[in-house]
């Protein structure tokens, strides 16, 4: 084969996968196939059987894999017609569902290996040799819908991993570690921050005191930050006629993402899917002139959209959520200017949250049908280009990617494990503008149409918190923390002095708390390390006749001995340079 790329591993994954199936089926002659493919890392396969698998055939279905490709058997590429293929999947329900559904005229692709046979485009290696059996792991079963539909019948989903050499196979894993040990659901638990309960409603998020203080911090930041970026902040009602999301096109395009609607006074209400339709309202409450745009209006607006229930995955797949929206109301003039400042403001903010590994997308005019004129596309489509090229930001171009009413440039963050996240949204709306009629008085006094330019940059608060938890692993920056310092006293004894420190630290405007319980020292400050608190302020007899405190870091660093004052002053240094320590 090539030399190494991503396109030669998504090759070897999904003749992993078949692999996989073959030795399935070796230990479940019965079994019911669905579909195998190469994902992002790895691969898997769905199956219909006769028993929940456990770990132990896990092992089981690898060691077989293991002895399939030793065998060296070439992968060999087959067309057939419809009836062939039929009769080749008799039995097999998922694979003939699939079949019914390719056209009758063209030529159906199957592969073979050894004594497997899958309905599949290809392409795969030349023989399971150019797997390496050291380089393979299965690493987890899962339930899976077929089809993604609820209605439809559960599957057994094994994802599994496949490498070219057993180096980067045992480097994978490692990382698969460090991910789970900064799982954002395993820390919310672990750091008391949030919690999600089923049988009140699924995809819905309990926001803990711990949560709720870090909560406030990033939208107290957000709000101090957008108004001095020029931005004011709008408030807006949850619900809405049915009206508002006719006009909107929601109803007629968004309408399965929405919840029923309530009946009140006879006219049906709906809960809000987005915010955009209320600002544009605000907008038309009078007559604008070319004078007073460009307006900068941002919302926290809280917004609910239906999910299924097999895709709700703690804080990054949510019911309902608080969207950081704002929009960008201006003139054709304005448009490059306003771009810029969009984007500049948006890179801002992930730095100022301690993210520095920013790549983006600009998605172009889809083929087919899209709304707004063309110089307004073009026009629309340089501004964003010339802003990321002017910010340095690396970008690629996603041709015909945009949404029907504008392009749009996607911000993804990598975090501190190498994960991409797509989280700010730049995006023109000319569809919105057209339905709702939102005009402004020209300088020649006519009536023109304004460019509208919405803008999520942290996405949802909810989201973004999930990212927050698992690129700090839950230690995070001192000025994010819930709880900036523990005071911990030896013995009872210097309780009371501990509490004279509590109090010192929070009219300096530090979070502090003192550490009253019977535990001894050692286990307290285990409790705190465990609390991934930045300071541990150890007092006892010394530290209270010098009015001193020891400084211990959650990294187990020890600064010794220092003043209270000179304490606070260095904690407040850090706060204000938004450091993690």
């Amino acid at each position: 084969m090539p030399e190494h790329n991503d396109q030669e591993l998504e090759v070897i994954r999904h003749s992993a996968a078949h692999v996989m199936a073959e030795a399935v089926l070796q230990m479940f002659p019965d079994a019911k196939i669905a579909i195998g493919p190469a994902i992002e890392d790895g691969f898997y396969y769905d199956f219909d059987l006769p028993r929940p698998l456990t770990l132990d055939d896990l092992k089981e279905i690898e060691r077989r894999m293991r002895e399939i490709i030793k065998g060296r058997h070439p992968f060999v590429c087959e067309r057939v017609g419809r009836e062939q293929a039929l009769a080749l999947f008799a039995g097999q329900p998922y694979k003939e569902e699939l079949i019914r559904e390719l056209p009758e005229d063209e030529p159906i692709t199957i592969y073979h290996q050894d004594g497997f046979t899958d309905l599949c485009r290809g392409p795969h290696v030349a023989s399971t040799a150019e797997i390496n059996p050291d380089a393979i792991k299965l690493l987890s079963v899962a339930g899976a819908y077929w089809r993604g539909d609820e209605k439809r019948p559960m599957l057994q989903r094994i994802y599994g991993t496949a490498w070219h050499t057993k180096e980067e196979l045992d480097a994978y894993l490692k990382r698969l570690e460090e991910i789970e040990a900064r799982d954002h659901r395993r820390l919310g638990r672990q750091l008391d921050l949030f919690s999600i309960h089923e049988e009140a409603g699924a995809g819905l998020i309990y926001w803990h005191p711990n949560g709720g203080r870090i909560r406030t911090l990033v939208e107290d930041f957000w709000r101090q930050e957008h108004y001095a970026n020029g931005y004011d902040i709008l408030y807006t009602p949850h619900i809405g006629k049915s009206w508002l999301w006719e006009t909107s096109g929601h109803l007629d395009f968004y309408s399965e993402n929405m919840y029923a609607p309530m009946s009140i006074d006879n006219m049906d209400y709906y809960i809000k899917p987005m915010n955009c339709p209320f600002h544009i309202l605000i907008y038309k409450t009078q007559t604008r002139s070319y004078r007073d745009l460009p307006l900068r209006w941002a919302e926290l607006g809280t917004v609910y959209r239906y999910e299924r229930s097999g895709v709700l995955h703690g804080l990054l797949r949510v019911r309902g959520f608080t969207q950081d929206d704002a929009h960008i109301i201006c003139t054709p003039e304005q448009i490059e200017t306003e771009i810029l400042r969009t984007l500049r403001f948006s890179l801002h903010l992930w730095h100022a949250f301690g993210f520095e590994d920013i790549k983006a997308y600009l998605a172009t005019r889809p083929k087919g049908k899209s709304v707004g004129e063309e110089a307004r596309w073009q026009q629309a489509t340089e501004s964003l280009r010339k802003a990321l090229e002017e910010e340095r930001v690396p970008y690629e171009i996603d041709e015909g990617g945009g949404a029907f009413y504008g392009p749009k440039i996607d911000l993804k963050i990598r975090d501190a494990v190498g994960r991409e996240w797509q989280m700010t949204t730049i995006q023109f709306d000319f569809n919105e503008s057209e339905r709702f009629d939102m005009t402004y008085v020209a300088e020649d006094g006519t009536p023109r149409r304004p460019y509208m330019v919405h803008r999520a940059l942290l996405g949802s608060l909810e989201r973004f918190f999930g990212l927050l938890i698992e690129h700090y692993g839950g230690a995070f920056p001192v000025w994010l923390h819930p709880l900036q310092a523990k005071v911990i006293p030896i013995a009872d004894r210097h309780l009371a002095y501990a509490e004279q420190v509590e109090l010192e630290l929070r009219q300096a405007g530090l979070r502090a708390q003192t550490d009253r319980s019977s535990d001894r020292l050692n286990a307290k400050i285990r409790n705190a390390q465990l609390q991934k608190i930045p300071y541990m302020l150890v007092v006892g007899d010394r530290e209270a006749e010098s009015h001193q405190v020891a400084v211990r870091l959650r990294t187990e660093e020890n600064l010794g001995a220092m003043a209270v004052e000179e304490f606070i002053a260095r904690a407040k240094q850090v706060v204000a340079d938004k450091r993690g320590l």
